[in-house]
């Protein structure tokens, strides 16, 4: 008999003030009823990075092998994963200007967590009233409040 996999739904945004600045990311996890929501800060980042560590939060997050439907307004990540990835790997992480790839770090830990977990990457359209994205920005947002009340 082989063993249930787990379903989990993961919604993540990024947001930066400046870009570069400091940033922010917000997650959310649902496995049925349970929810979990995780945010974190980054002094000096960019928009991009921070979307791709609420992803990237979310994925860490997992405790066993699942299969996840995670939702971002990014299509950097999304396009980033889906159609971009395999062709800067075979061009030794160069991209179709042959310039070194953008957040390289991150998407080689984006995909070590595909390794982990089956992955389907779904865009929503970010501000448009999607209760989870909308909570994700909220989440990601905070995290750029709280760490400038605390530098100032």
């Amino acid at each position: 008999m082989s063993k249930k996999t787990t379903i989990v739904e993961i919604f993540s945004d990024g947001a930066c003030s400046g870009n570069p600045g400091p940033g922010g990311y917000g997650t959310i996890l649902r496995h049925g009823t349970h929810v979990k929501e995780l945010s974190g800060y980054a002094a000096e980042t960019t928009n991009n990075r921070m979307e791709m560590l609420g992803a990237i939060s979310g994925l860490e997050a997992l405790k066993q092998p699942c299969r996840v439907c995670l939702t971002t307004d990014s299509q950097y990540l999304v396009k980033g994963m889906t159609e971009w990835i395999d062709g800067w790997q075979k061009k030794n992480w160069k991209n179709s200007k042959k310039d070194d790839v953008a957040n390289r770090d991150l998407w080689e830990r984006l995909l070590e967590l595909t390794k982990i977990h089956q992955v389907e990457w779904v865009w929503v359209k970010g501000h448009t009233g999607h209760v989870e994205n909308e909570r994700c920005d909220e989440l990601a947002r905070l995290e750029i409040t709280k760490a400038s009340d605390i530098i100032v």
